[in-house]
């Protein structure tokens, strides 16, 4: 075969080009046509990349630069608030003055831009004040930074309500932590006067002794549980992760401990029983499910005795047993 021909050979069903050895390039136009394309785009492109940008600007941006003029600082807050620019250096809320390369600002994150504020030497409707608007607007406000740490905030029965976060909360002048109005649960009973009562019965959770706080149970922010209860996989949890004892597992479970819960038999904030039972008598509380008659009719009592020993004499594991199906010692 002639060395200036193209050498063909079969790969697979088709035949391939091979170029031959000592072939000029420039003998195929096509090729070089394509790369002559291909870097003829590239200029164009890095052309238009590298062009300045308008000189008009957009919409967004001209509103945005207007709206940053409108801010005036911290410093000038402090000319006439003084106090409170003094006592604000120990604020969680500093820290927004670290954003943006140490360019934030701190009042006017929540108060909104005051240069209005300040031209109307000191007119109180040209500035957003939590205390003075409706509780919706408060909500949006300091949700606007904290709806991640408070998702559930708006299903909450605080905000149905329309107990706003400036009811509880105090940014400038808090008297404990997490910059609330007052402790717990001296704050919580100003609202929940009937639990104050509870709490004040012969047996109660510690509470009033500060051994217990109503935000280990609840969650005031809002849950998908009744009465803001903390959620849980296992509402019970709530309870156990002080009652360990009654936790389980167990082989044999007691249904309502399962089915509705600790609060089917237990009044948690305080009650006249030793065990804090929603009766004062235990047999009382079992009767409930389980009726006199079938009580004296499985211990061989008069129906309508009052001299039954108490359920739990016999009935010891309650809650729950790992040896016997009627929870018997």
């Amino acid at each position: 075969m002639r060395a200036n021909k193209a050498v063909f050979f079969m790969h697979k069903d088709r035949p391939v080009a091979r170029l031959p050895i000592g072939a000029v390039p420039g003998k195929w136009p096509g090729l070089r046509a394509c790369l002559m394309l291909m870097l003829g785009a590239s200029i164009l492109c890095a052309t238009a990349l590298g062009a300045p940008a308008p000189k008009g600007k957009s919409a967004d941006t001209q509103a945005k630069v207007a709206a940053s003029s409108d801010f005036v600082g911290g410093e000038t807050c402090a000319t006439c608030h003084d106090e409170i620019g003094k006592k604000f250096a120990d604020n969680p809320h500093t820290k927004m003055a670290l954003m943006h390369g140490s360019n934030g600002v701190t009042c006017e994150n929540c108060h909104g831009a005051g240069k209005a504020h300040v031209d109307g030497g000191g007119d109180t409707t040209k500035i957003f004040n939590p205390a003075k608007a409706p509780a919706k607007e408060v909500d949006a406000k300091c949700l606007s930074c904290h709806a991640g740490a408070h998702p559930d905030f708006d299903r909450s029965p605080h905000a149905k309500a329309n107990v706003s976060c400036v009811s509880c909360h105090s940014v400038h002048a808090s008297k404990a932590e997490g910059l609330l109005k007052a402790s717990q649960p001296g704050l919580c009973f100003q609202c929940h006067s009937d639990v104050k009562a509870s709490v004040s019965m012969p047996f109660h959770h510690p509470v009033n002794e500060g051994v217990v706080k109503c935000s280990d149970c609840h969650d005031v922010h809002g849950t998908f549980g009744e009465n803001n209860l903390k959620s849980a996989a296992d509402q019970s949890r709530i309870c156990t992760k002080c009652h360990t004892d009654v936790r389980g597992p167990f082989v044999y479970e007691h249904a309502p401990v399962k089915a509705e819960g600790c609060l089917a038999c237990h009044s948690p904030h305080g009650s006249q029983n030793a065990r804090m039972l929603n009766m004062p008598s235990i047999n009382t509380l079992c009767n409930q499910c389980h009726s006199r008659v079938a009580n004296a009719t499985v211990h061989g009592m008069a129906a309508g005795s009052d001299e039954l020993a108490p359920c739990t004499s016999c009935h010891t594991f309650i809650h729950g047993s790992n040896i016997n199906a009627a929870f018997l010692r």
